[in-house]
């Protein structure tokens, strides 16, 4: 693992984390809840004395730093096989932190080349890391209002992650029409290209029949002036021979007058 990047959270100094318990950084050892020894059995012990302001506001910061881990939980990483861990801080925010921390905020964003509008993954991390620090600023001061803004938090972003989930199916959704879209537009492709074939065959067919038509239509006329022809011919023939039997017939009937 590499060291986490640097965040708008403000952290404590890492502490050294090591497998031997003498090797450990104060920070470290403090880290680990101390478990109590079992009360050894005898009778009832006194009631507690008042505790001294200072016990009372070890106890407040101690209580602190435990909802702050909760809140924001310390960060580990592994560098030259050592583990390193960091939690939060817990020294309260003046008015020119939150400033610097605006500050910051902008240049990160001008850094990281964050888009202004639209969804933007960058914009929306350090976004929610200034939205952390300030939870972090308000918890020191007051427990109860952190706590309702870690809440508001959580839902935050588990509306966000059911919009991801959301715009993840619907672009799933959106993908399988669009592949169902060009499956059919492939099969409607295919079923034009032969109809356009089966047209192009018809129209060659009725060309053909065209074709045929005009040669029948053209046989026929050469027929029909042919028999006319032929039957002028005869009307023709016919006429000289009945001229010619008229003629005789009167040659033969005119001398026995």
């Amino acid at each position: 693992m590499i060291p986490p990047p640097d965040s708008l959270v403000r952290y404590e100094t890492p502490a050294l984390i090591t497998r031997n318990a003498d090797k450990r950084s104060p920070k470290a050892r403090a880290l680990k809840t101390s478990s109590q020894p079992p009360a050894a059995p005898g009778p009832v012990p006194p009631p507690p004395k008042p505790r001294s302001p200072c016990a009372a506001a070890e106890q407040a910061k101690q209580q602190t730093e435990e909802v702050l881990n909760s809140i924001l939980p310390p960060r580990e990483w592994v560098e030259d096989n050592q583990l390193w861990i960091q939690q939060v801080s817990c020294t309260p925010s003046t008015r020119m932190d939150v400033l610097h921390l605006q500050e910051e905020l902008d240049l990160k964003l001008q850094q990281r080349q964050a888009r202004e509008t639209g969804i933007c993954p960058v914009r929306r991390e350090l976004y929610s890391q200034c939205f952390d620090e300030l939870i972090r600023e308000v918890t020191i001061n007051c427990i109860e209002r952190g706590m309702l803004l870690h809440r508001v938090r959580d839902e935050i972003r588990m509306t966000i992650a059911a919009y991801q989930t959301l715009y993840e199916s619907s672009v799933a959704f959106g993908m399988r029409k669009a592949l169902q879209a060009e499956q059919g537009k492939a099969d409607m492709e295919k079923k034009i290209a032969e109809l356009e074939e089966e047209k192009r065959e018809l129209e060659r067919q009725v060309n053909e029949q065209k074709a045929k038509c005009e040669a029948v239509e053209k046989r026929e006329i050469e027929r029909r002036q042919v028999e006319e022809k032929k039957h002028g011919e005869e009307v023709q023939f016919l006429k000289r021979t009945n001229q010619q039997l008229k003629a005789q017939l009167e040659g033969i009937i005119a001398p026995k007058k």
